[in-house]
This record gives C-alpha cells, structure tokens and sequence, in this order.
C-alpha cells in the first residue's frame, strides 16, 4: 500500500506553520515555516513565503524563504527562489529564478538532519530602563 499525496489547490491560503507527513502538493499560498520529513511539490500556481525543512522539493512554482532538504531539491524551469538552498543534491532547470546561495553535498546533507534547537517559549523580557 503506498502513501496517498495531499493536495492543497489553488483556492488554499494558509498563514501559520505546515507540518505533515509523506508527500504533498502546494498550488496555493502559504505565509509560514512548512516542515516535513516527506516529499514537497510546490505547484506552478504556489506562492510560499517561509522557510521549507523537507527531505526532498520540487519547485514549479514561487518561494521566497530558505530552503533545506536532506535529499533532492529540484528547481523547474519555470520556478522562481528568493532565498538560500541546502541540500544534499539540486537540480535547476533552464528558465528557472534563483537568488540565493546553495550549499550542495554531504556537509549540506549532514546539516539539514540535524535537530534544531526548540523555539522559546516565553518571549525576552526588555532591559530596564535606567536613568542617569
């Protein structure tokens, strides 16, 4: 029995994190951090705004935000990135926009499968005010 694929249409738009598992498909708008251990298919009418931590990503569509996969990332000819790619192989087709550096190979690879350290959870409180 294999995985099915999610699918967010074109009608989708999303403010907040993503999390999900196994494979999805982006052809709306997501405004947040999308994260996954599966497999990411940004569509050509997708327009994501955050970082993407996922084991693999094709992108048709646009990405503004850093991405980092422990595997793949595929940049198609029509796809457009504003931001930074780790990863352990990458592929840009002819057509395709990037602005941002790459970092490709197995120190890329290495990286992306580290954990990350938890968010706080309580926000810094501002220094006092002194007077002189």
């Amino acid at each position: 029995m294999s995985a099915s694929k999610n699918i967010l249409s074109n009608d989708v738009e999303i403010i907040g994190n993503l999390k999900f598992s196994h494979d999805l498909i982006i052809d709306g708008k997501i405004e947040g951090e999308v994260n996954s251990d599966g497999n990411l298919t940004v569509g050509e009418n997708a327009r994501v705004k955050g970082e993407i931590k996922t084991k693999s990503v094709v992108v048709f569509g646009k990405v503004e935000g850093n991405i980092t996969v422990t595997e793949r990332c595929e940049l198609k000819a029509n796809a457009e990135l504003h931001g930074d790619i780790s990863a352990g192989t990458l592929a840009i087709e002819e057509g395709a926009q990037f602005m941002g550096a790459s970092r490709v190979g197995a120190a890329a690879r290495a990286m992306a499968s580290e954990p990350k350290p938890p968010l706080p959870t309580t926000p810094p409180r501002p220094a006092p005010i002194v007077n002189p």
